[in-house]
């Protein structure tokens, strides 16, 4: 994540925790909300566009809805492939030249795929979008804007998949929660060497 151009708090809990460490960061951008705003772009601009990600009738669907939308998708793969079909998918995304990569697989997986392959996959710009092809294919739903803007989209998001999504907010969000703590502590006893 350090070698990434831009990186932004797609978490309301990150926003929070700047502030607590007194490293503020504007505010919450969520991936699909990012993401919709660079296709708006792309239709304008006349950017190419590569959808990799989720399944294969999802970013299918996502595709379709893009190009409804003026953007010009020059390929789109889904995100089921083992690490012997790596160069493959480097290599389709590559020959399609796309100006912007829109990599909607889970974390760690995106960011390691792309420390790995980001060079070679020869786009300007690339994005990694979560869980954002399953909310425009109309497979999940945004939460409510209340929700939205208090910082609860993740229990929303919890509700729709309990199974996949309590291990990330149980023990993410816990170790999350203990690790800024710590890192308070320390602001607030002049330990911190760089919080």
């Amino acid at each position: 994540m350090r070698s990434c151009s831009l990186v932004n708090a797609d978490g309301q809990a990150v926003v929070w925790a700047s502030r607590l460490l007194r490293r503020p960061v504007p505010e919450r951008v969520a991936g699909i909300d990012f993401m919709l705003a660079l296709w708006r772009s792309a239709a304008r601009n006349g950017y190419r566009v590569y959808l990799l990600g989720a399944e294969a009738a999802v970013v299918e669907e996502t595709a379709r809805i893009a190009t409804g939308q003026g953007v010009e998708v020059v390929g789109h793969r889904d995100g089921y492939w083992d690490e012997r079909k790596e160069p493959q998918v480097v290599a389709g995304v590559r020959e399609a030249r796309p100006d912007i990569l829109f990599l909607a697989v889970p974390s760690p997986r995106k960011e390691y795929f792309l420390a790995r392959r980001q060079k070679e996959l020869g786009c300007a710009l690339v994005v990694g979008v979560g869980g954002s092809f399953d909310v425009v294919a109309g497979l999940r739903s945004r939460a409510p804007r209340w929700m939205q803007r208090t910082g609860l989209e993740w229990f929303h998001r919890l509700a729709q998949e309990p199974r996949r999504m309590f291990l990330r907010y149980a023990v993410g969000n816990t170790r999350f929660v203990a690790l800024t703590a710590v890192h308070w502590a320390r602001l607030r006893t002049g330990r911190s060497r760089d919080a």
